[in-house]
């Protein structure tokens, strides 16, 4: 039984009809008012897309003023087993709140991209591989991909993905964005990479414009 996500909506800067969504995917202990704050930049360039910020379904065992998209073992001391197991119940969720999105908008999954930062994009790279439909890209921020030994087994969906990430991040390595772009490449999947220069566990300039830039590509006109 999937749980049903809180979230956060900004309307299109046109002041119209939604031709387009983003969805924001938050990292660990975070919510989605976190990462809200991107529609400001990103707003006036894409007009007509309206922007999510859901609240992941779990309360943060490690900060419990933010959420969880599921555990993570080296951080809060569960299990493998338990984090993978949170993992797959939250892409249920998450898939059925971008499902309820598509529906109420009146949008189709190519109108939709996917922008995560940390455990929200390691959770965005886990569900766009594997939709019924792909959608129109995904922008990853400081993230690493989950299970990559599963992935050509069980995708469904090439969508585009950019992955950036900061050379001095102390929270998730560096060393995560290749091994993910290695993976997706080799699954056929068109990957671009940045890495932000003197930039730790957030985003700098450069990779918010390079993903703006990203998003006008894929996004439909």
């Amino acid at each position: 039984m999937t749980r049903a996500l809180t979230s956060e909506r900004r309307g299109p800067a046109s002041g119209g009809k939604a031709k387009t969504a983003v969805v924001f995917v938050h990292g660990y202990g975070a919510d989605g008012a976190d990462l809200l704050g991107l529609a400001d930049p990103l707003g006036p360039h894409l007009p007509d897309t309206v922007f999510f910020a859901p609240n992941a379904p779990e309360k943060c065992t490690a900060n419990p003023f933010g959420y969880q998209w599921f555990p993570i073992p080296w951080l809060d001391g569960s299990s493998e087993e338990q984090a993978l197991a949170g993992l797959t119940a939250a892409a249920e969720d998450l898939n059925a709140f971008l499902d309820q999105l598509l529906t109420d908008e009146g949008l189709t999954p190519e109108q939709l991209a996917l922008v995560g930062f940390s455990q929200g994009t390691m959770i965005s790279l886990h569900i766009a591989l594997r939709r019924a439909a792909p959608i129109a890209g995904v922008v990853g921020f400081s993230g690493r991909l989950m299970v990559p030994d599963q992935l050509q087994a069980e995708m469904t969906a090439q969508p585009p993905v950019l992955l950036i990430h900061g050379d001095q991040d102390d929270v998730v390595p560096l060393a995560s964005l290749p091994q993910a772009a290695d993976a997706l490449v080799a699954a056929g999947i068109e990957t671009y990479t940045h890495v932000s220069k003197d930039t730790g566990h957030g985003i700098a300039h450069d990779g918010l414009s390079l993903a703006l830039s990203f998003l006008r590509e894929k996004l439909p006109a």
